[in-house]
């Protein structure tokens, strides 16, 4: 590992400071994603700013319903939260479904948003990566893709984004605050990753030397009743082959509300929009629900070994609305 310079952020405004002076400096929450790389090579700072003991570690209902998460939460708090549990089940089922408790006890929320992809041709610097040296290649295309991107890919690049909290958080209107050494600004989650295009390097729209401090969902009664559900290879610690966060409202048999976004399929968590249109309004029966998937799905463009991935989603959509709508009619 190459050598690096460790320093304590006393303050957000200090923590950012600090980042404009080495812009090779990385912020350090739980480490848990940064840390591998670094063994690997693949990230390679020169100084890491460690912004555990910053006051970014509560989560708060604001006056107008809001939930406010701090970025240094610890992925266990949030999902055992009781506001996060009664308000955003399906937030909390998310987080659960991710890594291991030992690593939920350490990785912070702010740190979710901004892990990297697990492709093996980007984390392994014997391979060529556009993601870590734009303009040398995507071997995935061709290589190992069977669990890459179906929506959103290019010819420069067919990763997924691995979070399962994303998934959630783009479902239900997420905002992301930051501070930079110019101030404080807000993105919100469905634009926090740009498209992967033919710039897959650049994998935020954070400025650069930015400090996620916190996360705000609006407050959402549909989200009350609402489910992630999670696919993966085995039943214990693994990222998803495909995953759904999913809320429905329905009154007399017809949707009012509904919110949709897929995990593992894309560059980032894709939220369903054209499904969601699809939906409200209309009944809320199995077949609509498969329709309105289908309708999401028909810009799927899968390689030659993950067109898996189509039917799979598929199936979550129409299962796991079909339950929720079961569970209105109750």
């Amino acid at each position: 590992m190459k050598e690096f310079g460790y320093s304590r952020a006393t303050g957000v405004r200090d923590a950012v400071a600090l980042l404009a002076h080495e812009p090779e400096a990385r912020f350090l929450g739980g480490g848990t994603n940064l840390v591998d790389l670094m063994k690997a090579g693949v990230e390679t700072p020169d100084l890491l700013v460690d912004v555990r003991g910053l006051p970014l570690g509560r989560i708060e209902v604001r006056a107008d319903g809001a939930l406010t998460i701090g970025a240094t939460v610890t992925n266990s708090d949030l999902a055992a939260h009781p506001e996060v549990r009664r308000r955003f089940p399906a937030l909390a089922e998310a987080v659960l479904a991710g890594a291991s408790g030992q690593l939920r006890n350490v990785a912070t929320v702010g740190g979710n948003l901004l892990q990297r992809t697990r492709c093996g041709y980007f984390t392994d610097t014997a391979f060529a990566c556009n993601k870590r040296e734009p303009g040398s290649g995507c071997p995935a295309i061709t290589g190992e893709h069977h669990n890459h991107a179906i929506l959103g890919a290019s010819d420069h690049c067919v990763a997924t984004n691995p979070s399962d909290m994303g998934v959630a958080l783009a479902a239900f209107d997420a905002v992301v605050s930051y501070e930079t050494v110019d101030g404080p600004g807000e993105l919100p989650l469905t634009g926090f990753y740009p498209p992967v295009g033919d710039t897959p390097h650049v994998e935020t729209a954070l400025p650069a030397g930015a400090l996620i401090t916190a996360v705000t969902l609006p407050a959402a009664p549909v989200a009350e009743r609402s489910r992630y559900r999670k696919v993966r290879e085995r039943a214990s610690y693994a990222f998803a082959n495909g995953s759904i966060a999913a809320a429905l409202h329905v009154e007399d048999g017809v949707v009012r509300d509904v919110r949709i976004a897929f995990g593992a399929v894309a560059s980032r968590p894709w939220r369903a929009h054209t499904a969601e249109r699809a939906l409200t309004g209309g009944p809320a029966t199995a077949q609509a629900f498969g329709a309105a998937a289908d309708a999401e799905l028909a810009a799927a463009a899968p390689l030659a070994h993950n067109g898996y991935k189509v039917p799979l989603v598929r199936n979550l959509v129409v299962s796991v609305l079909t339950e929720l709508a079961e569970e209105a009619s109750r």
